[in-house]
């Protein structure tokens, strides 16, 4: 579970769980229930009411901040010893692994699905996670790539070790590319090493200017932000350059891509992009 918003564990849908190797993923979550409820609640005035101004980040009725910060440091040091067996997987590989993140209804599947058909020839997989169902997984099937959905049921994001079944799953191929199109939410997959290398933010037009100031974790996690739905910019009255700087505000180095999956509009500077990390990639490899 997480310690921030309390998920559980997911699974890899129609698939067994005997593995080659062992992954102990019973997360060290003692939560004590008998401590004073003194909590101060920061005010911004108005009546507003601030619960992040801790050590921690964050509070749990019951919970200090310092055993805040101990279970999460203990689950987030678990995980990245997951995420470092997945990277050395894929770096043996030469393959290029992104983890997309974003709201739901950002466009993600639908700008997998495109990606995918544009990228004839070259070796793809994809890892799907969804809270139920294989709806996604389904559609980047029908493209021909190999895809294994993970549902986590209550969780609210995937983690490394949920990554790494997955990939035991998948035929990845050598100088490819792994997607991992996370669970939509722009809070806990900020915090979560996959084994990526780069998380891949896309905020569509639909959602406000304001979505990085909101959310500044994910977009300060994440190396590029596609701003999709382009299209519909006109109609929703969208500020484009404004999505710009506030994408900078709380990230100064993101890199920034404006695209419209269902157009086509602005895919040629992603594919660009992903062209440009995997001969990065496989380049780097090459020299070590």
């Amino acid at each position: 579970m997480c310690t921030v918003c309390g998920c559980g564990d997911g699974k890899v849908v129609g698939q067994s769980h005997h593995h080659d190797h062992d992954h102990d993923h019973h997360h060290d979550h003692d939560h004590d229930h008998d401590h004073d409820h003194g909590h101060r609640h920061d005010h911004h005035g108005h009546g507003d009411l601030h619960f992040g101004q801790g050590p921690a980040g964050t509070e749990v009725p019951g919970m200090s901040q310092a055993r805040l910060i101990e279970i999460e440091t203990s689950i987030l040091s678990k995980n990245d010893r997951y995420a470092a067996e997945n990277r050395a997987f894929l770096r043996g590989r030469e393959v290029l692994a992104l983890n997309l993140v974003s709201s739901p209804g950002s466009g993600k599947t639908t700008l997998l699905v495109q990606t995918i058909k544009a990228l004839t020839g070259l070796p793809v997989a994809v890892i799907e996670g969804d809270q139920q169902t294989a709806n996604d997984a389904d559609r980047i099937r029908a493209t021909g790539a190999p895809a294994v959905q993970v549902n986590t049921g209550k969780g609210c994001h995937l983690d490394a070790h949920m990554v790494g079944h997955a990939m035991e799953h998948l035929k990845i191929a050598s100088q490819g590319i792994l997607f991992i199109e996370n669970v939509g939410n722009l809070v806990c997959p900020a915090a979560f090493d996959l084994g990526e290398d780069a998380k891949v933010a896309i905020l569509s037009v639909t959602e406000g200017e304001d979505k990085p100031l909101k959310y500044p974790d994910m977009f300060t996690a994440a190396r590029l932000a596609i701003v999709n739905k382009t299209d519909l910019a006109p109609h929703c009255d969208t500020d484009l350059d404004l999505i710009d700087d506030n994408l900078r505000r709380v990230n100064p180095g993101i890199q920034i891509l404006h695209l419209s999956a269902r157009t086509g509009e602005g895919m040629a500077g992603w594919l660009g992009w992903l062209m440009a990390e995997l001969a990065a990639k496989t380049g780097r490899q090459a020299a070590e």
